[in-house]
């Protein structure tokens, strides 16, 4: 493996060497300067080099090598309607649904003065309807590894002339388990090929995992591996378990907080701790894995929309989410896994902004915190928490139907946020049958001989004592 620290930092995407089309699409999305890991990626890529490159997140990654790929697609794009004519020449795996999303989003943003066209399969929806956008021909497929077997499965698409294989997040595939259907994936490909592989972190197994598929790669790095953003304030709030929900209520609303990403380890407690911010008046949603991918759309789109205030996501939404300007992430929970901390906090100052990552730590996450230091090599400065008691006390109020769009969460604001609890003046049922005393019932000595049969004669079975027949 080489690496590459010579290239200098391109002034604008036109020293690149891109074609005209390509170059008119980012001027279209209003950049003019590349970052620096597309201006180290670019060029290497144009080369057909393989390639290893890390960059923090929020640099610029997906266009450092969808731009590459465009302009390597460029002599084969066809305008024809023929399924023929646009095989799959460019294959790029993603560890999430969101991510695929987005990334296919930026193809289509690059590709559009060009016949290029890119789709995106990932799971948790219908295969089915997949299935008539693959048959119409793609040159660029963006894919989540398992939905791809699937399509493999069910022979709905040929990876027999992909170019290019793009990695992108590959070690939080591995995180993810991904090994095995990257082998299978790998085992399906043209052995000439060129390899791309993006990733924020760079732990063993992903050196290994270089190993096993890049062909003589070179090392792209803009910043140190496994480093965060310089741009990100780190704080860390010092408190017991129990009062973790009080502070971030008490933080939220006194801060005037107006977009944040809250992480959690699990799914229960996202869910949880959405809905107990509902109940203070804060507009919140969750999303995590068992949310239908509807469900996720719908919630990040109402995030990113400024309809909701707070996004409480576990680790599926630490990948991918790529938001414009998020001041904010808080890590409610402590990840075990510290390079998953470098990825939540890089939602935020993303793109050379600002941006604040505060992180609530209980006791025994200290192991966990120390973890991160040791990771990303800085001593983060330890604050004790200072709960107010009046943050201590249970909310009773329900969370408004629907939220303003400007939400302000201040206390001199949060009364007409709150919906005001209901009285109920109900009056109690009354029934007369039920009301009247009790009276016996009294029955006459024939009619309940009638009613118990007390005097039929029946005959006893011998074995209960009974007499013979005869006697």
């Amino acid at each position: 493996m080489t690496t590459d620290t010579i290239l200098p930092d391109a002034a604008s995407f036109d020293t690149l060497g891109l074609a005209p089309p390509l170059l008119k699409a980012v001027v279209d999305t209003g950049y003019a300067t590349p970052t620096p890991i597309q201006a180290k990626a670019i060029p290497l890529a144009l080369q057909g080099l393989d390639l290893m490159a890390g960059a923090q997140t929020g640099t610029g990654k997906t266009a450092a090598f969808a731009l590459p790929i465009l302009q390597k697609l460029l002599p084969f794009a066809s305008s024809s309607t023929s399924p023929a004519k646009h095989p799959i020449r460019a294959l790029v795996l993603v560890p999430t649904r969101e991510l695929a999303i987005q990334v296919e989003e930026s193809f289509k943003v690059y590709a559009k003065h060009t016949p290029l066209k890119s789709l995106v399969v990932f799971g948790g929806v219908d295969i089915r309807t997949q299935t008539p956008h693959l048959k119409t021909g793609i040159e660029i497929l963006v894919a989540t590894p398992g939905r791809l077997l699937d399509h493999v499965e069910q022979k709905t698409l040929n990876l027999g002339q992909v170019q290019i294989l793009v990695l992108d997040e590959a070690d939080r595939m591995l995180d993810m388990g991904f090994m095995p259907d990257l082998k299978r994936i790998l085992a399906l490909l043209p052995k000439l090929r060129q390899n791309l592989m993006f990733s924020a972190t760079f732990s063993n197994e992903i050196k290994r995992l270089a190993d096993d598929f890049l062909t003589n790669p070179v090392l792209v790095e803009v910043a140190r591996s496994n480093a965060t953003n310089d741009n990100v304030t780190q704080k860390v709030y010092q408190m017991a378990q129990a009062d973790k929900q009080a502070f971030l209520t008490q933080l939220l609303l006194k801060d005037d907080v107006k977009q944040v990403i809250v992480f959690t380890k699990t799914k229960i407690t996202a869910s949880k701790l959405s809905r107990a911010l509902q109940k203070e008046g804060i507009a919140a949603d969750a999303i995590h894995g068992d949310k239908s991918q509807k469900e996720r759309i719908e919630a990040l789109d109402a995030f990113k929309a400024g309809k909701i205030t707070v996004l409480v996501a576990t680790d599926v939404a630490a990948r991918g989410l790529d938001i414009s300007d998020l001041p904010m992430v808080i890590n409610y929970e402590i990840p075990s896994a510290p390079e998953d901390y470098v990825h939540r906090i890089g939602r935020t100052g993303r793109a050379g902004a600002s941006g604040v990552a505060i992180s609530l730590v209980c006791e025994f996450e200290e192991e966990f915190l120390a973890n991160i230091e040791k990771l990303i090599k800085k001593t983060l400065i330890k604050v004790k928490a200072d709960i107010e008691p009046t943050s201590r006390k249970p909310a009773h109020h329900a969370a408004p139907t629907s939220n303003p769009k400007n939400h302000t969460t201040s206390d001199a604001n949060r009364e007409k946020y709150v919906a005001k609890p209901r009285q109920h003046s109900r009056k109690p049922a009354t029934d007369p049958w039920f009301d009247a005393p009790y009276e016996p019932t009294v029955l006459n000595t024939d009619s309940l001989k009638t009613m118990t049969g007390i005097n039929r004669k029946l005959p006893v079975a011998a074995l209960l004592g009974g007499l013979r027949v005869g006697k």
